[in-house]
């Protein structure tokens, strides 16, 4: 166990420190030449009903994620401290891997259950407000393939923990967090050609005046652009989007149906610019290394919060799952904050291209109303769990 320990701590160290020096090389930690903008009073953009339809819209939501996720964790937290739950996963029938796989859709199909309420009364909230008309069968579908796509994950992960655990006892914490890392990256490249078809439909964009301004827009960007895709997204949501995805020879942009239908075509292109921005910068590259890397860390930190509990055995299961929720939610603050840095330069990238600071503003606002967004969302929920700059201080930007 000393041993481990030593080993758990070494890759700690290192892989939190090729984070860290990634991070310092890599994210535009000053993305705004003179300095991000104070955010423009939210009179200037919405009116006092917008504002205060958005709130009530994004208040309710907000706390029902909340409890779904307090509920989430306690659940996980609960299973893994039961003694009792520790011996059903050890006596589960079948090797191992049969024994760790089915301990990991136990523990995750009761969260799921757990959590249920709270993603219904969710999508409800949605389609009140009109954010949403997709029939609840499809929702339904929808909810049963995410929940199997976290079965696999999860249980692909906690394979290769207890299979190198029981391989490599002393030194599994560096193999795992080298193949944890590979994972990553595979992932990365995976995603667009696996993980996104579950959920959408793909049709090329037709010839016309959208697709020439989408490929002229990656010409000058200087981005190599495979495919133009529009995605049936309007099938279970009005919010609007584009994004660019893949790598080299995987690489294409995909727009929302509801983008391509209802918005003015600048606006629209205002969209491609900020999504080609990341691909310029290789965005999704940056993340996917950075995800590597802290994914090792991770590995290093689960050796040593451990112990002496043996990873090698399926009973460690809902350990390792209960460690995996409580470890994503803790790393979301600096998840975020990366984000965020990274998506106001993309926002400068995309104003400085298409030099129509008007479209970027009309397209921030027409954004903020087809989702509910609120416009002053709470200083610390923003900071842990905002992904994206304010609509307040991206029009600031442009306006600046």
């Amino acid at each position: 166990m000393i041993a481990q320990r030593r080993v758990a701590i070494a890759v700690t160290v290192v892989a939190t420190g090729v984070f860290v020096l990634l991070a310092a090389l890599l994210v535009p930690w000053s993305p705004v030449p003179g300095g991000t903008p104070d955010p423009v009073p939210v009179g200037d953009v919405l009116t006092s009903t917008e504002v205060a339809r958005a709130e009530q819209f994004t208040g309710v939501l907000r706390r029902w994620g909340w409890a779904a996720t307090a509920v989430n964790l306690l659940v996980v937290v609960l299973l893994a401290l039961s003694a009792r739950v520790r011996r059903w996963a050890g006596r589960l029938p079948g090797p191992w891997w049969v024994q760790v796989l089915l301990a990991v859709a136990g523990v995750e199909l009761v969260a799921r259950v757990a959590t249920l309420t709270f993603s219904v009364l969710s999508r409800r909230h949605v389609r009140a407000a009109g954010l949403s008309d997709q029939a609840w069968t499809g929702f339904a579908r929808d909810l049963v393939v995410a929940e199997a796509l976290d079965i696999v994950v999860t249980g692909l992960l906690a394979l290769v923990v207890v299979g190198c655990a029981r391989r490599w006892r002393r030194a599994w914490p560096a193999v795992v967090a080298g193949l944890a890392a590979g994972l990553v990256v595979a992932g990365s490249f995976a995603y667009p050609l696996v993980v996104e078809p579950l959920f959408n439909d793909f049709a090329p964009l037709p010839d016309g005046d959208l697709r020439t301004g989408v490929l002229e827009l990656a010409e000058a960007e200087g981005v190599p652009v495979d495919e133009v895709l529009v995605a049936d997204a309007s099938r279970r949501t009005t919010t609007l989007n584009a994004y660019v995805s893949g790598f080299a020879g995987s690489r294409r942009v995909v727009l929302y149906d509801n983008l391509v239908r209802d918005v003015p075509r600048d606006e629209a292109l205002s969209v491609v610019a900020h999504e080609l921005a990341h691909a310029r910068h290789d965005d999704v590259l940056v993340g996917t290394v950075l995800g590597a890397s802290g994914a090792a860390a991770a590995v290093g930190l689960l050796g040593l919060v451990l112990g002496r509990r043996r990873a090698d055995d399926p009973a460690t299961v809902p350990t390792l799952v209960a460690l995996l929720a409580v470890g994503s939610l803790l790393a979301l603050p600096v998840q975020n904050g990366i984000s965020r840095t990274i998506e106001l330069r993309a926002d400068v990238e995309a104003l400085r291209v298409t030099e129509d600071p008007e479209a970027f503003v009309d397209l921030q606002r027409r954004l903020a109303l087809r989702s509910l967004a609120d416009p002053t969302p709470p200083a610390w929920s923003h900071w842990w769990f905002g992904s994206h700059p304010t609509l307040l201080v991206r029009v600031a930007l442009a306006r600046a």
